[in-house]
């Protein structure tokens, strides 16, 4: 299976170009093609071993074995009044006991009824046969609740009070946590941000520090193939069956069915299906759009800079191939450094695995093929870690869980879990290897050194935005049809004349790389704005070459994310790319390599280099590249290597 869709990756001109019309959107038929053709390129591959964008079916998780000793009754949308007279509704799953006990709270726009329960977690019944009582609540604006729908905008206020409301609830003990993944990981941290006062702890997973940085952007990008599709299925959809807009439910579901067609719509400030003429449908994602740099429409939401006002323990699990593992171990090491109590810094912890966002190693799950083939020991342990944490902080049984910062991570290629006390790794050596080439543009086939080059020429390419790299693999979100995930061979991507790849000698001996990566980047350009791409690879003897993780950064943000400036053609500049940590022990043997390029399609919308506000046009410039790697220009990777032992 997976040779024949890299065989079909070889030749991105063949695929199911005609599923997009050319009145569907606003480029030329041929530029059109073009873009589709590469898109599917990257679906197709996606599919051959992506999970599907529906929610999977429960098959065999979550396993009925190991209940508690309570007997559970469920209360179906009881009510939970907001502070502003909002009418939030939960179903409270009561264990059948005399004793007060704890109160586990998830707030969820995914569906109270299912709980993020289809191939995550274990059911709010089984979690409640512990002797919780647990409560699972629509925010505002989705499912059953009343009021109207923005992301982000209401779940610090109506966090802190419905956190409140389940602490009051009869049988409660007083002690609140919280769990749930993705944006349910989100409305914790929010939660959070305001000190309830009953708040006790949180488990989120899957989730960001930032909702602009390494959310809905990245290095000043738009993330595409996460934020459109998923906006479009998901939120923008059920807050549509919320208000009982089924006409704008039915051209969601229309649109959501082919969503390659829509990724490629320009300007995206005019997207059909999202109806940005009127105001009830999705005007949250018209805001995005607008503010494309992280100003105050961002920052009022930051986790990252509210750590000192947390201050409750954090269990957070991540994957080494999820939409928000950057995001996730930040707030680890941030709530370690600035927590808001003694208690809280003493009590982070962080679990990374080979997951992607939705895939987290049960029986039924379909990731990536070669995190497929990793086998049981890759299996999640979040719902017997989150039973134990839940036990030890608001039962207040004694516990190894807990007491000091850890991080407990999976070490890919070794396919073993290790333990750390920090992040970044204590023991990390910060190793640099420079980009070094002949300036050979037929090759692209540079070398990476230990030692700094001398003068070499530049190594260049040409960026067409209407002729993007494709994305093969990746940390995207959330389905094969639309957000690239996972370790794939990036071999055909790498013929493409518009990616340069840098290798080093084989390894001498077998090697640990964990923690984040740094490309330092010296380019030119011919546009005014443009990307630059890095991409992290381990080459096997074999030629092989798999993605472990990668970055982008926009020209014009190179200095700051809130003040973007742009560039002057022609004129060196250097650039930080931050590469997504990944933790992969090199066999005696294997090369590393970095891949550098200008685009990574769908995973990030292609830059018009136009300089141009995202967003609001149709035009498109091709940009002339160059890649300095000489004496007064050190282009560069620097890597966390674990030292043996």
């Amino acid at each position: 299976m997976l040779s024949t869709c890299l065989a079909f990756a070889h030749h991105p001109s063949q695929g199911p170009t005609d599923r997009l019309p050319a009145t569907a959107h606003n480029l030329t038929p041929v530029r059109a093609q073009r873009i589709i053709a590469i898109a599917a390129t990257a679906l197709l591959v996606a599919a051959c071993g992506g999970h599907t964008s529906e929610p999977t079916a429960v098959g065999h998780w979550p396993p009925a074995h190991n209940r508690g000793p309570c007997e559970v009754t469920k209360q179906d949308d009881a009510p939970a009044t907001m502070r502003d007279g909002t009418v939030l509704r939960a179903d409270v799953y009561r264990p059948r006991t005399n004793d007060p006990v704890p109160v586990i709270l998830m707030r969820t726009q995914y569906g109270k009824t299912e709980a993020q329960a289809a191939g995550r977690y274990q059911t709010p019944d089984w979690f409640a046969s512990q002797c919780y009582l647990v409560v699972v609540q629509d925010i505002r604006g989705q499912g059953a609740s009343g009021g109207s729908f923005t992301e982000f905008a209401h779940d610090q206020d109506d966090g802190y009070d419905s956190v409140e409301w389940a602490a009051a609830l009869p049988g409660s003990n007083g002690k609140v946590g919280m769990y749930g993944s993705s944006y349910v990981g989100a409305t914790q941290w929010l939660a959070a941000t305001t000190k309830p006062p009953h708040l006790t702890t949180i488990v989120p997973a899957n989730t960001a520090s930032d909702y602009y940085d390494g959310w809905t952007y990245e290095g000043g990008e738009f993330r595409l193939a996460f934020v459109q599709p998923w906006a479009m299925a998901s939120i923008a959809t059920t807050a549509a069956e919320n208000r009982g807009d089924t006409a704008t439910v039915a051209e969601l579901a229309a649109a959501t069915a082919d969503p390659t067609r829509w990724m490629d719509y320009r300007p995206f400030k005019d997207l059909p299906p999202m109806q940005p003429a009127s105001p009830d449908v999705a005007p949250w994602y018209f805001d995005w759009i607008r503010h494309s740099a992280r100003d105050d429409y961002w920052t009022r939401w930051s986790i990252r800079d509210h750590y000192p006002d947390i201050g409750v323990p954090v269990l957070d699990f991540e994957g080494w191939y999820d939409a928000f593992l950057a995001g996730g171990v930040e707030n680890f090491a941030g709530m370690a450094a600035h927590g808001g109590t003694q208690e809280a810094r003493d009590n982070q912890r962080l679990v990374i695995g080979p997951w992607d966002h939705v895939d987290w190693g049960r029986p039924d799950d379909s990731p990536a093929p070669m995190l497929k083939e990793i086998g049981a020991v890759a299996n999640s342990p979040i719902n017997d870690l989150m039973l134990d944490w839940f036990d030890h902080f608001l039962k207040g049984k004694p516990s190894d869980v807990a007491g000091k910062p850890r991080v407990d991570y999976f070490l890919m290629g070794a396919d073993t879990w290790k333990t750390a006390s920090s992040w970044p790794l204590p023991q990390t050596k910060w190793t640099t290897y420079y980009l070094s080439g002949a300036g050979d543009k037929a090759a692209r086939q540079g070398a990476l050194t230990p030692a700094a080059p001398g003068d070499q020429p530049p190594d260049s390419y040409t960026y067409d935005p209407n002729y993007p790299a494709p994305s093969l693999g990746g940390h995207s979100c959330c389905g094969p049809q639309s957000g690239p995930q996972g370790p794939y061979d990036q071999s055909p991507v790498q013929q493409r004349s518009d990616v340069l790849v840098y290798s080093s000698d084989p390894m001498a001996a077998d090697t640990e790389i964990t923690g984040p990566t740094t490309v330092t980047l010296w380019a030119t350009s011919s546009a005014p704005d443009t990307d630059f791409t890095a991409k992290l690879d381990v080459v096997k003897p074999d030629g092989q070459s798999v993605n472990l993780n990668n970055g982008i950064i926009r020209a014009s943000f190179r200095d700051s994310l809130s003040a973007p400036t742009p560039i002057t053609p022609g004129v060196p500049y250097k650039y930080t790319i931050a590469v997504w940590p990944t933790s992969y022990e090199f066999a005696k043997g294997d090369r590393i390599r970095v891949e550098i390029s200008s685009s990574d399609y769908p995973q990030f919308a292609p830059n018009p280099n136009t300089g141009e506000p995202f967003g609001q046009s149709t035009a498109t410039a091709v940009a002339t590249q160059a890649i300095l790697h000489d004496s007064a220009h050190p282009s560069s990777i620097t890597l966390p290597v674990i030292p043996t032992g």
